[in-house]
């Protein structure tokens, strides 16, 4: 049994890094057919502040001794500049540009999706050693994955549509979920100068990451998702008795199941946090001590989010509104649009507080919906992370209706813009209709899925025999 045990487990293994490496490939046979396929145009793929053609226009400025800012092009990071600008310089052959830049998106793909199959391996882990300390590992023995959620939501993530058109679409999308996911996996693995790192990068370069803090914060001070805390703490009392080798909370940190929040790591995610931004602030006010500082800074790039000055199509909601609404009342949405984002976050914390990574999930679809340039490099990172859940929302409903939807819209989306820009024979509402649409399935996506992991706490609970406090 045992040896048959490591074989499985070998194929498995085999079996991830085979279709990671194809992906690889596929990725990188695209990218010598990119022109042709003119992605980097698309509005679902690029927007004015993930596009490639902006950052080479900040760059040349920038080697013009002008502001990178000067104009209405470029409004990313001055540390992009730095970076990424070398790759679009024109006095070298557009192939190797063209392939250079590819291969920087290619390696953040792998990369993030090595840091996904890791996470999701700690998820499983403490998974088991959550339900074991329950006494429930007798009742799931029937859950039997022949991959791993892990190994399924990295090879979700390197083969999801929306990930490789971003990757061969000469944008910065990749940069941002590699960001992102280095965050996320810092902070399930317990490194905390990796997990502020991640953060503070991903927040400076695309601002809406601000969010991630509280679920990082939960990761740090709590562990990773489990059932309730109240489960384990009533089960203690109840005096039940648990196995000695059932305790751990997973394989990373061999630390057992917490039910109280650990201030010492969050003091020490608040050093590092401090450490990592005052080191960005620096390069910063160094790049832009000589083309207004680090106020131009803010404003060219976190006031141009806000204010959402650039009103070209894209897939969210924002933009067709505010090309209706009257001035009076623009900045009165403004907000309202704004503030609608944080006004969820407090309730899901509340709730969901005992499974961060499944909130970063939430708050990563509902920034999707809300934010003011969103892209399709945007759902390939929160459904990457959702496949990690895949025992907890097995329950799920209207997954079909969800994926044909997404699917539907995928191919829509195009066709729509096709028939407004080009050919003349539709209107804006053609286009706008797809993104409505967008929005709406990404609203059932993150209500059902959340809706599912309650129902699934509740039957861990009915299970434990604990009545409702």
């Amino acid at each position: 049994m045992e040896e048959e045990n490591k074989i499985g487990s070998q194929i498995k293994k085999l079996g991830f890094w085979k279709w990671a490496v194809a992906s690889i490939i596929f990725r990188l046979v695209l990218s010598y057919f990119s022109e042709n396929l003119n992605l980097s145009t698309r509005p679902e793929v690029s927007t004015p502040l993930t596009s490639l053609r902006r950052l080479a226009e900040g760059y040349w400025l920038k080697q013009l001794s002008m502001s990178p800012y000067s104009g209405s092009m470029y409004h990313g990071s001055p540390l992009l500049l730095s970076v990424l600008g070398p790759l679009t310089v024109k006095n070298i052959i557009v192939e190797y540009q063209l392939f250079g830049y590819s291969l920087v998106s290619v390696i953040a793909d792998f990369i993030s999706a090595v840091l996904i199959r890791a996470t999701g391996r700690s998820l499983v882990a403490a998974h088991g050693h959550n339900l074991k300390s329950l006494g429930l590992d007798k009742l799931f023995k029937d859950i039997v994955e022949i991959l791993p959620s892990g190994d399924i939501a990295g090879l979700v993530y390197l083969w999801n549509p929306f990930t490789i058109v971003s990757s061969i679409g000469f944008n910065t999308s990749p940069i941002e979920n590699l960001f992102v996911i280095v965050s996320l996996y810092g902070a399930s693995a317990g490194l905390i100068p990796l997990a502020a790192f991640g953060w503070v990068m991903a927040s400076h370069l695309f601002l809406y990451p601000l969010v991630l803090f509280i679920p990082v914060i939960f990761l740090l001070g709590y562990g990773l998702d489990g059932p309730p805390r109240k489960l384990f703490v009533q089960s203690i009392l109840r005096g039940e008795e648990r196995p000695a080798d059932h305790v751990e909370l997973n394989s990373l940190t061999n630390k057992p199941i917490k039910t109280t929040f650990s201030w010492r790591r969050v003091i020490l995610f608040f050093l590092w946090t401090s450490i990592w931004i005052s080191y960005v602030l620096v390069l910063c006010a160094i790049f832009m001590r000589e083309y207004g500082g680090l106020g131009e800074m803010f404003k060219r790039t976190y006031g141009f989010v806000l204010s959402v000055e650039d009103l070209s199509p894209n897939i969210g909601v924002l933009w067709y509104f505010f090309a209706e609404v009257f001035d009076f009342f623009r900045n009165f949405f403004l907000i309202v649009f704004h503030v609608n984002i944080l006004f969820m976050i407090l309730p899901l914390a509340i709730r969901l507080n005992h499974r961060p990574c499944f909130l970063v999930f939430v708050y990563l679809a509902i920034s999707s919906m809300l934010k003011s340039y969103p892209s399709v490099g945007d759902s390939a990172l929160y459904l990457s992370l959702l496949v990690l859940f895949l025992n907890e929302l097995a329950e799920m409903q209207f997954s079909f209706f969800l994926f044909c939807g997404y699917v539907g819209v995928s191919l829509l989306s195009p066709v729509m813009h096709n028939i407004w820009i080009w050919r003349g024979t539709g209107n804006a509402n053609f286009y706008f209709a797809t993104a409505m649409a967008y929005a709406c399935f990404q609203i059932i996506l993150v209500v059902e899925s959340v809706s599912a992991m309650l129902n699934y706490d509740r039957k861990i609970k009915k299970l434990c025999n604990i009545p409702k406090v």
